[in-house]
């Protein structure tokens, strides 16, 4: 787990180009503070921070083939990189490290640019062939780790942050007012775009080559299919459910097993929740390893889980560390993780992650394991229960009972949108229209988010007037997309618009990342995936009861109330954690006061100071007001940090 940064092209002349690359990796030090690479020859630049986790004593990169006519620089891990260094010597090829990069280097000198279908991974790649003269980006199936990049001056540049773009200084960045609009409906924007003008994300499971006459090939390597899933599954027909049952055990114990490498002590973050807790006792029942656990806990009752996280350490009897946040700490700690998401945030739930990243490093740990994955996986958020009653309740619209169905979900929320039925028929029955679309399931949350819109200023509405959410996202599904089963739809949009562009970004590798953590994902290896998106849509969302078949393989390892334990999303304070008594926080009363706000000419001062007040006032209640609130707010830091080039307040 490391950064990367680079260049393509001729920015500088002579010993300049070294001194670039110092800028620019210098940017990127949190994530790889245990030492600096270099390679430097006409026209190319290889930069790296080293977070050493395998092979310490050897593993530095840039790392090259034998004859140096292939080099590389690597973000994240190759999980089957053991099998693949036996099988590479097998042909001949000898190493001169331990590492699991090296096999990156002869994986595409035999193979080209399908040595990315060879590996079992979370990375962000760059490969330089001296040979042809072409650079080859490439990222991880579902976006892991993170790769940018951006075309200025003739040069091409890459990196794992976007501030070690700007660092290079190529120019300063803008705002696009269009990705913003996404960004504040979609929790984040959709690949390639970002919310700065000429910079993009690689998407995940992409191969990007720059060949030396200039020319770009992007193609995508990798996709969450559910073909197999046609037909109710066309695959399992006639088999035995627990049949695959016990061939999810089978792949989820060599995913743990696989993401367990590494020289360092490996932790696990411990929610509560089924899918922590599944990958918890997978680790301490099939692994050597012990595993040491993490989790937050809330000053605030509404947010708070760790009576199931200790019920889960009692269980486990892991050696286990709590931290519990209040409104104080998020508030405080805000301005640092937009510094560190470089893009527009809704909610405030990544400031405790960030924090607890913290605590892991303080404790001597470089790794952990987390369950992210298991909802979008095996069907567990409440937006695909929500998507079967409202598909349920559109079959026959004056229903007054289908539609209370709704009920039985979101019984944690203090200020439930079910808790009023006339409310709930008024809010959920909005896109009813859109019932065939793939993208039926999540007009709802869409709709909410999209109340920061409302706040944009009349320019700024003007330039993103064109915004059609629906047609956006449809335009990105593959065709073959409207030949799935509806969970199969709901599933395939999750995982590209908030799996990618919010949890692994902003609540994932970035927040991790900001304290030198690496996050280990098992839940997305793609074996699991690829298992997963075949299964009849009845074995993982049975009735109203999310991840049947998840809950199934893990039973015997957790307590019984942890096994049948209804889904509760991880929530924290949004709103409320920028006032202290009514009085906002010092950074909070600059960015969005009227002047403020005028100058960056993105937002309306009238429109926004009525939200402010209302939220002084404690009466910010709601999922969209809170979004909208936060989502104002962020967007402004983006702004103070690395348009304007502000420090952090």
């Amino acid at each position: 787990m490391c950064g990367l940064a680079g260049f393509l092209g001729e920015p500088v002349a002579g010993g300049g180009q070294r001194a670039l690359l110092d800028r620019m990796i210098g940017r990127l030090q949190h994530r790889g503070p245990d030492g600096f690479g270099f390679h430097v020859e006409p026209g190319v630049g290889l930069a790296h921070a080293r977070l050493s986790i395998i092979d310490l004593a050897t593993g530095e990169q840039p790392i090259r083939n034998a004859d140096g006519s292939t080099w590389t620089v690597f973000n994240g891990e190759i999980f089957n990189y053991v099998e693949l260094r036996a099988e590479l010597e097998a042909q001949g090829h000898r190493f001169y490290t331990q590492s699991d990069t090296e096999v990156i280097v002869h994986l595409y000198d035999r193979h080209g640019d399908a040595f990315v279908e060879r590996l079992n991974g979370q990375f962000a790649i760059v490969v330089w062939d001296r040979r042809r003269r072409r650079l080859v980006l490439a990222r991880d199936r579902v976006g892991i780790r993170p790769l940018f990049h951006r075309r200025s001056g003739g040069t091409f540049w890459f990196a794992s942050e976007m501030k070690a773009l700007f660092a290079a200084g190529a120019g300063q960045p803008g705002l696009a007012p269009a990705a913003l609009a996404q960004a504040l409906t979609f929790w984040g924007t959709l690949d390639p775009d970002t919310v700065f003008e000429s910079v993009h994300s690689l998407p995940p499971g992409h191969l990007l080559s720059i060949e030396a006459d200039g020319r770009e090939h992007l193609r995508r390597w990798w996709d969450w299919d559910f073909d197999a899933a046609t037909g109710a599954g066309a695959r399992w027909r006639g088999r035995d459910r627990d049949r695959a049952v016990a061939e999810l055990r089978e792949l989820l114990v060599d995913a743990v097993r696989l993401q367990l490498r590494a020289d360092v002590p490996v932790g696990a973050y411990l929610s509560g929740g089924l899918d922590s807790s599944g990958l918890v006792a997978l680790a301490r029942r099939f692994s050597d390893a012990p595993v040491r656990t993490f989790s937050v806990a809330f000053a605030d009752a509404e947010f708070d889980e760790r009576a199931h996280q200790q019920a889960m350490v009692a269980h486990l009897g892991c050696a286990h560390t709590t931290l519990e946040v209040d409104r104080a700490a998020i508030g405080a700690a805000f301005p640092r993780l937009v510094w560190h998401t470089e893009t527009p945030v809704l909610r405030t739930a990544a400031v405790p992650l960030m924090l607890l990243s913290a605590a892991v490093r303080a404790a001597g740990y470089k790794v952990v394991l987390t369950g992210e994955g298991a909802d979008e996986v095996f069907g567990g958020y409440d937006l695909f229960k929500e998507a079967k009653v409202r598909r349920f309740w559109a079959r026959q619209r004056d229903s007054r009972w289908r539609p209370r169905l709704l009920e039985r979900l979101y019984g944690y929320l203090a200020n439930s949108p079910v808790r009023s039925p006339a409310f709930a028929q008024a809010f959920f029955g909005q896109g009813l229209e859109h019932l065939h679309r793939p993208v039926f399931a999540h007009v709802p949350r869409w709709t909410t988010s999209a109340r920061a819109l409302a706040f944009l200023s009349p320019q700024a509405r003007a330039a993103c007037a064109d915004f059609d959410p629906l047609a956006l996202v449809e335009a990105r599904l593959p065709a073959r997309a409207g030949n799935w089963p509806p969970l199969a739809q709901d599933q395939y949009v999750e995982a590209h618009t908030l799996l990618s562009g919010y949890l692994l970004w902003s609540q994932g590798d970035r927040v991790a990342m900001a304290n030198s953590v690496e996050g280990r994902v098992p839940y997305l290896d793609h074996r699991v995936i690829e298992f997963a998106n075949a299964l009849p849509a009845h074995w993982k969302l049975r009735g109203l009861t999310e991840k049947d078949i998840l809950r199934r393989a893990l039973a015997d390892l957790l307590p019984p109330d942890i096994a049948a334990r209804p889904k509760q999303p991880y929530r924290a304070p949004d709103a409320a954690s920028f006032f202290v008594d009514g009085r906002p926080l010092d950074y909070v009363a600059d960015l969005m006061s009227a002047d403020r706000l005028r100058a960056t000419g993105l937002f309306e001062p009238a429109a926004v100071g009525r939200l402010f007040d209302k939220a002084r006032a404690g009466r910010v209640t709601g999922f969209a007001d809170n979004q909208a609130f936060v989502g104002v707010l962020s967007t402004m830091l983006v702004d103070h940090l690395f348009v304007r080039g502000g420090g952090l307040p």
